[in-house]
């Protein structure tokens, strides 16, 4: 996502550091200096503030001079296929892998007939890749995705090779819900602090302003939620600190 101007400062920094060492290293790419990029320039674009989609794709670093310097190594393996799951499933996963490649590679057309100038398009996804919409949607994605579920649930196998992916944490919430249902056994609950640190005098009305009923109700994306539901048997996921320190979504 670095845009290409900072790379090529970087190339033109090393080339004339290492200049006075080798002049004919001036001439070369980096000063002659190795340097492996990683990323998949078919998918991941430069972030660019407000930037229209044909000035992001020029910003990409196979848009610059440096371009012709790149040997392209490609992963073409898709290591989900080696995780242990069944051959129907495998099947699926290789051909999805596959469908995925031939849109980055522009080997299948799209169904917009006149894009716009942001450049846009949509892709009709094959039917074997759809889980259709029923009366109870999320039900029938944790069958796809869980089969057998309460049998394989205390599986670390199990539950590493499958995964269900939400744009929104609102989906995320709904999901968990769902899925603690299916647990038996009694819910324990625990619940984030009720208040906020005060460091004003005592004659002030901060406590009125912020009611506690307000505090528990807010459910953003930067803040854990105020319940938090789990069962015996419920798998937590935890997280690291930007500081390094183990512990949970809150730092405890």
């Amino acid at each position: 996502m670095q845009h290409r101007h900072g790379i090529e400062s970087v190339d033109k920094c090393l080339r004339d550091i290492m200049a006075p060492i080798d002049p004919s290293r001036s001439s070369r790419p980096f000063g002659g200096i190795t340097v492996v990029f990683g990323g998949d320039y078919r998918q991941t674009l430069s972030v660019i503030p407000k930037a229209s989609r044909g000035e992001t794709v020029r910003s990409t670093l196979n848009r610059s001079k440096l371009w012709d310097f790149c040997k392209v190594f490609t992963l073409r393996q898709n290591m989900r296929l080696h995780s242990g799951l069944s051959d129907e499933r495998n099947k699926i996963i290789a051909e999805f892998a596959k469908w995925q490649l031939a849109i980055g590679d522009g080997k299948v057309h799209s169904i917009t007939e006149n894009p716009g100038d942001d450049g846009l398009v949509d892709f009709e996804i094959p039917e074997q890749f759809i889980v259709h919409r029923t009366n109870n949607p999320i039900q029938s994605l944790f069958d796809i995705t869980y089969p057998d579920f309460l049998s394989n649930m205390s599986s670390y196998d199990y539950l590493r090779s499958r995964a269900i992916l939400t744009p929104t944490n609102s989906l995320v919430d709904d999901i968990n819900d769902f899925v603690i249902k299916k647990i038996s056994g009694k819910t324990h609950t625990y619940f984030s602090q009720d208040s906020i640190d005060d460091n004003g005098g005592e004659d002030n009305d901060f406590d009125t302003a912020f009611l506690v009923e307000y505090l528990n109700s807010i459910n953003i994306p930067c803040l854990p939620k105020h319940e938090l539901l789990i069962k015996v048997g419920c798998t937590v996921m935890l997280m690291w600190n930007l500081n390094q320190i183990p512990g949970l979504c809150n730092g405890t």
